[in-house]
């Protein structure tokens, strides 16, 4: 009896250690994944607080977790089974359906760089400002739309980096990576649109310190949302680049892939020790880069050329100038960091929305909590 009742303590301890070095390979797994992924988690992370930027400031972070939750829906109920069942099934397709995620996002940074080249102004995806909860739902479901191709690229990448694991190992490294990096773009997010507030709650401190780090939070949120979305742009070439760069030696044409890793070999072997495998990467990304940028080019000139793609640029351009004509490009909290204008920092009524003073009841134009978002 004491035999067995060892036996079967044993099995049970053996099962212990095969689970847990199951959950260690899928963190593992996920790890990895999400790191080949990382250039469109920051493009993702980049694009995300745009669409907050006419709301009161009551309304931002419900507003942030619809959108997570579109997020959760767009990559564990739409994308995951489908990119499993082309993995299982007919996994010659995952290339190509990467390749067109790649080119997306050559597509998207070569058209930022365009349009700030070109003086036409930034394209927009933040909705025209309106009033109400419909305009609120088209807002959010303009945010979702964009995340299902941004989550779509970011689980292809990961598949593809597992692609060889079971079907089920497959599955939950995945729903790992679903969760894990839907957390830390829009936890990452929520921090970008409220640190602002945190600012302004320092800056009401009476202690000079916390009034001094306060101003320079609300003051340095344009500059942070600048870096951020220049390093998105980047990002979006690099990832975009490198897919191509690799799809191509996959489908047959090894010359691009072949020449860049030479020269990634050489750097490596020139320098030794950790410096010479940085510089290596770096390499591999420089020219990743400018394939992703003449790739775009190429995607943009062609939508330019194209009558609709014309068209909708113009619309966009011009919502663009009637935005900045109404002064919507200032925020009211780089007016309320300068000692002048205390009084912005004051409490919501009962609308959500920040009073202006005694005779302007209504919130700023931008009604956003961020300048220059």
């Amino acid at each position: 009896m004491s035999g067995g009742l060892i036996a079967l303590l044993d099995d049970v301890a053996a099962l212990a250690r095969v689970t847990a070095a199951s959950v260690d390979d899928i963190g593992a797994a996920a790890g990895r994944a999400s790191m080949k992924a990382a250039g469109v988690v920051v493009d993702d992370t980049a694009v995300t607080p745009q669409y907050v930027q006419d709301v009161s400031p009551v309304r931002e972070l419900p507003i942030i977790w619809r959108i997570t939750k579109g997020s959760f829906r767009n990559k564990l109920i739409f994308i995951l089974p489908v990119i499993l069942l082309l993995s299982q099934f007919a996994p010659w397709l995952l290339t190509p359906i990467l390749m067109l995620g790649g080119s997306y996002l050559c597509f998207e940074g070569a058209e930022k760089i365009w349009a700030k080249v070109s003086g036409h102004g930034a394209k927009t995806k933040t909705p025209v400002v309106e009033k109400g909860k419909s305009a609120e739902d088209t807002m959010v479901g303009g945010a979702v739309r964009t995340d299902l191709i941004l989550s779509a690229e970011i689980m292809v990448i990961s598949l593809n980096e597992v692609a060889d694991e079971p079907l089920l190992l497959r599955a939950a490294i995945l729903v790992v990576v679903a969760i894990g990096i839907t957390v830390l773009v829009y936890g990452v997010v929520a921090l970008i649109i409220r640190m602002d507030d945190f600012g302004l709650h320092l800056a009401a401190r009476s202690s000079p310190a916390a009034q001094k780090i306060g101003h320079g939070l609300v003051k340095g949120m344009p500059g942070l949302l600048t870096v951020i979305s220049v390093v998105g742009t980047a990002a979006m070439l690099w990832v975009g680049g490198h897919i191509i760069l690799v799809g191509l030696d996959e489908l047959g044409w090894k010359a691009p892939y072949e020449a860049v890793h030479h020269l990634e070999v050489l750097v490596h072997e020139a320098v030794p020790g950790g410096l010479g495998a940085a510089l290596a990467w770096l390499t591999n990304t420089f020219f990743s880069a400018v394939l992703g940028l003449a790739w775009g080019a190429v995607l943009v000139l062609v939508w330019e050329l194209l009558p609709f793609g014309k068209g909708e640029h113009e619309a966009e351009h011009a919502a663009h100038g009637a935005h900045e004509a109404q002064g919507e490009h200032h925020g009211k909290h780089s007016e309320a960091a300068s000692p002048a204008a205390p009084s912005a920092a004051g409490a919501p009524g009962e609308d959500g929305g920040v009073p202006g003073g005694p005779s302007d009841p209504t919130p700023p134009a931008d009604g956003g909590s961020t300048a220059a978002r």
